[in-house]
């Protein structure tokens, strides 16, 4: 039974939704409204795409996303761990924000995302979206912190991860299920299923609801350990089963794509592709970034990242090295489908759209309007004292993008191409010139402007920071 049932608005509900969350000194759109699909891989690599420079995998699916759309150079997970990441991307956050922002969701947590918050899912959903939720989710598992109570209709996946610190807590029940909303479809799940099962689920999310807008949030339990990859993709790559696995997602992207041009959905459609963090360093002397998962070091957190939908007015075959953050989506996304952000929304991601359809090669500054959301950074706190008020602007406090470790303490800042790192003392690298962070550089200027960031980001994150699903007291 396909569980994905469009939800049915009435005129008289939709008229609410519109004045709940359109600020309509807009121009309502006239065209039909977009679909947006967001394929997030776990634990993908910097260097591991064909388009990225590895050579021991073929991607030739994602490639051709590349190829049709902007592929960015310095693409910024919210976190080098996967439950703040996500919390990041869905909020428009920083996860120290909205609560979040330390390890993982593990599976006896009373955490999540707080009711209170917005998710881009709910956005969504208020104004007139199906909404499908289809993967690992890893943000909560108590009932308010679910997919369904943040805003998708419909869930398929895996709450949790597979690893043995999660898996531990399943051993007297059968195993890890595999959940169909409320309801256990399969247990324990099986990680060699997984990648292809996820996409069958989403081909009959998109064919079921042609007739209206989607939000399809595909965060797939692939390239998690333990890694697993059906029959027809063993041994088929020259990095072992994480190639493999990497090869078995390229082909599933592949069948989306598909499906869109099968559908006649291609020109309509948004597709968004990122990973939630790094991996590892790269391999060769030409991959130059260092770190893993966890680390503020840029492997562990600059990962791959491509925003496709040319039928839409997104550029084609552009290689962007703007500095864009995992939360530039929420607002971005929103300005795509003619949604103006809640005023009552205080988030950290800035509106991309005008460099997404190459409007611009940088991201503008809000005060320049030049696009629906454009103005939401400038609702965060902006009173620096005396001493900072001269030295930082604010368009480049909104533009800077603050390193959170996976014990959510803050480590590093980067603006434009220098990052400044706080301990074990200030350290400052160009990046542009040094990616691989070996050469620390004296710049006194620049020193003492980033310096001014991080006192302004704590003050800020002290006063303004909301608090987690942890602190939510309902049932």
């Amino acid at each position: 039974m396909n569980l994905f049932v469009p939800i049915q608005l009435g005129w008289a509900s939709l008229t609410l939704v519109g004045l709940l969350f359109c600020h309509s000194n807009i121009k309502a759109q006239t065209n039909p409204k977009p679909n947006i699909i967001f394929i997030l891989i776990d634990d993908q690599g910097y260097y591991d795409l064909g388009c990225y420079g590895a050579t021991e995998v073929k991607t030739p699916r994602i490639d051709q996303l590349s190829k049709e759309g902007t592929r960015f150079t310095d693409y910024y997970a919210p976190a080098p761990i996967c439950s703040p990441s996500r919390a990041g991307f869905l909020t428009g956050c920083y996860p120290r924000r909205v609560g979040n922002e330390i390890w993982v969701h593990r599976a006896d947590s009373n955490s999540g995302i707080h009711p209170d918050e917005l998710t881009l899912a709910e956005l969504f959903k208020a104004n007139g979206y199906s909404t499908a939720c289809i993967g690992k989710w890893h943000l909560g598992f108590k009932k308010p912190f679910l997919p369904r109570q943040q805003g998708f209709d419909s869930y398929f996946g895996l709450l949790h991860n597979l690893d043995p610190v999660e898996v531990i807590y399943f051993k007297d029940k059968g195993g890890v299920p595999l959940m169909r909303n409320d309801k256990v479809v399969k247990r324990p799940a099986d990680p060699t299923e997984l990648t292809k099962i996820y996409t069958d689920e989403a081909l009959q999310f998109i064919e079921a609801n042609q007739s209206k807008p989607f939000f399809l949030y595909l965060p797939h339990t692939m390239l998690h350990t333990p890694l697993g990859v059906t029959e027809k993709f063993k041994g088929s790559s020259q990095w072992g089963l994480y190639g493999d696995a990497i090869q078995e997602l390229d082909y599933n992207v592949g069948r989306i794509y598909d499906s869109l041009k099968k559908h006649n959905l291609a020109d309509n459609t948004i597709i968004i592709y990122a990973s939630d963090n790094g991996r590892g360093p790269g391999r060769n002397p030409n991959q130059k970034l260092r770190g893993h998962k966890l680390t503020t070091f840029e492997a562990g957190i600059r990962v791959p990242a491509i925003a496709w939908g040319p039928g839409l007015g997104l550029q084609k075959g552009v290689e962007s090295a703007e500095v864009i953050r995992g939360m530039d989506w929420f607002s971005t996304l929103a300005t795509f489908a003619g949604i103006k952000v809640p005023e009552d929304r205080v988030i950290d991601g800035r509106d991309i759209s005008p460099l997404l359809k190459g409007e611009t090669k940088i991201v503008p500054s809000p005060e320049m309007k030049k696009s629906l959301n454009a103005s939401v950074p400038l609702r965060r706190r902006w009173d620096p004292p005396g001493e900072w008020s001269p030295i930082i602007q604010r368009h480049e406090y909104n533009d800077a993008f603050f390193y959170h470790g996976s014990q959510g303490a803050l480590a590093a800042v980067r603006w434009q191409n220098w990052k400044l790192y706080l301990n074990p003392s200030l350290t400052l690298y160009d990046l542009k010139k040094d990616p691989g962070e070996r050469k620390p550089v004296r710049n006194r200027k620049i020193l003492r402007k980033l310096r001014g960031m991080i006192v302004l980001f704590q003050e800020e994150m002290r006063r303004d920071a909301r608090p987690g699903g942890d602190a939510y007291k309902g049932s």
